[in-house]
This record gives structure tokens, sequence and C-alpha cells, in this order.
């Protein structure tokens, strides 16, 4: 969790171990995107625009998006 943040509920983990695999994730696309990050940043990534940062989220979510697709088409519907 980030300094000053606070955990109100709305944002718990639903699925355990998730976080550090969603994590990999986000810095897996900045890489492909060529952006200047790097995990064990801290998570700090003011040096970037918010269009940067947008792409990130925008593509983690297509990929997860793609991936319950096919795991619905494949009869896994946990």
């Amino acid at each position: 969790m980030a300094a000053g943040s606070k955990n109100t509920g709305k944002n718990r983990q639903l699925v355990k171990g998730a976080h550090q695999a969603l994590d990999d994730m986000k810095y897996e696309i900045a890489r492909e995107l060529n952006l200047p990050v790097h995990q064990g940043s801290e998570d700090y990534w003011g040096n970037l625009t918010s269009a940067d940062c947008g792409k990130v989220g925008g593509n983690m979510v297509r990929r997860l998006i793609a991936m319950a697709e096919d795991n619905l088409a494949n009869g896994n519907r946990q």
C-alpha cells in the first residue's frame, strides 16, 4: 500500500497472490511500451505522463479481459 493511502475495504485483494501477478504484468507492459520504469522502483512513476500511465492501465485491462474471455470459452467459470 502506498504511503498515505487509506484502505477503506473497497479495493481489497479478492484473490490471494494476485497483487504480485498484477504488478508483474504492469511492469511487463511498461517494458513492452519502452517506458523508463523498472520493477522495484517503489512504484514511483512521477517521471511519466498520465497518458503513458493510462496506456499501461488500458493494456492491463485488455489482457485481463482476454484472459477472462479465454477462461469462459474453455468452460472455466471460476
